[in-house]
């Protein structure tokens, strides 16, 4: 049984040797630990720290391509060099790597293909209150856009099987997170949450720079996610609401008309037709994405079964000297 614990980075010289210097280099149920850095473009000493630092592997962007390509790269990467389980872990120490252990023991037994590491997020000082509020906002819409019960939905610190990493797909630049949860649920990959522990901030979190940008930022990602998972009740909710405007507004026309004042609320019929019409419209787009939704859970279906042939086709990874 071999763990690779994958570690994306951006200008992390000063942070990664703190984080390093706390990974395992053995586990509980696992004959090898080895860590992966993906340094996404740095223009630091990120890469130099990170072989000094003693990482078996260490993969470079030529230019910064963000955390979400960043975390793909490592999959592929662990997948190539044969990992068994992947654990991903943040640069900036801020979980605590004693609990890879617990991370990984959900995968070791059987009970699950994917584990995500649950922060205290009530008892974390340095989070204001409307960021704990919004994290838990966030993770309530990914429960069920995912169909799974996954606690903290923005962490990092999770673990993957190796046939589960292959399945993932993330299209999204900005963060992978909310994207893997609601991907693997739609996929029936068995995800369960482990309660963890967290470590004092290092530095300013480079996700969240300021409430207004990760409100945003999260609001159209998991707007995109749910309608490209879910996308016939996404699109029946927003059909549901113009048709209720549309009601709304030729009820209000037609009473106007019965006491003989309609002449002067034409609008509103016009209104009424209008919001009908574009409710109809959208219920059709929603059968029209629910079909595409089903072509690429087939393509995915594809995908994963062409990784795997081509990972039992391909020469035994070699395990000595360290990647460039």
């Amino acid at each position: 049984m071999k763990i690779v614990i994958q570690i994306p980075c951006y200008n992390e010289a000063e942070s990664l040797p703190v984080t390093l210097s706390h990974l395992p280099r053995t586990l509980p149920g696992c004959d090898e630990v080895e860590w992966l850095v993906v340094d996404d473009g740095s223009a630091d000493d990120t890469a130099l720290v990170a072989r000094e630092r003693g990482a078996q592997h260490v993969v470079r962007h030529p230019v910064n391509q963000g955390l979400a390509a960043a975390f793909m790269t490592g999959l592929q990467t662990a997948i190539e060099r044969g990992a068994d389980i992947i654990v991903n872990t943040d640069a900036d120490n801020q979980y605590d790597a004693r609990d890879i252990e617990a991370l990984i023991r959900p995968i070791l037994e059987g009970r699950a293909e994917m584990v995500i590491g649950a922060r205290p997020i009530a008892d974390t000082e340095h989070f204001s209150w409307i960021k704990k509020k919004l994290q838990s906002l966030g993770s309530a819409v990914v429960r069920l856009a995912s169909g799974t019960t996954v606690r903290d939905a923005p962490s990092g610190f999770r673990a993957f099987t190796r046939d589960t990493a292959m399945r993932l797909n993330v299209f999204s630049s900005y963060t992978y997170t909310l994207e893997t949860i609601i991907q693997a649920g739609q996929s029936n990959i068995r995800v369960i949450s482990v309660p963890i522990r967290t470590n004092p901030d290092l530095r300013p979190s480079r996700l969240v720079r300021s409430i207004a940008r990760y409100v945003w930022r999260s609001a159209t990602t998991i707007i995109r996610i749910f309608a490209t998972y879910r996308p016939l009740m996404f699109f029946w909710i927003a059909a549901g609401a113009f048709f209720l405007l549309g009601l709304g507004m030729g009820c209000w026309y037609l009473y106007f008309k019965f006491i003989g004042e309609g002449a002067g609320h034409v609008q509103s019929a016009l209104l009424a037709t209008a919001s009908i019409i574009i409710g109809f419209l959208l219920a059709m787009m929603g059968f029209l994405a629910d079909l595409i939704g089903v072509n690429r859970r087939l393509l995915e279906r594809v995908d994963w079964r062409l990784k795997r042939l081509e990972q039992e086709l391909a020469p035994s990874p070699h395990r000595e000297g360290r990647d460039g």
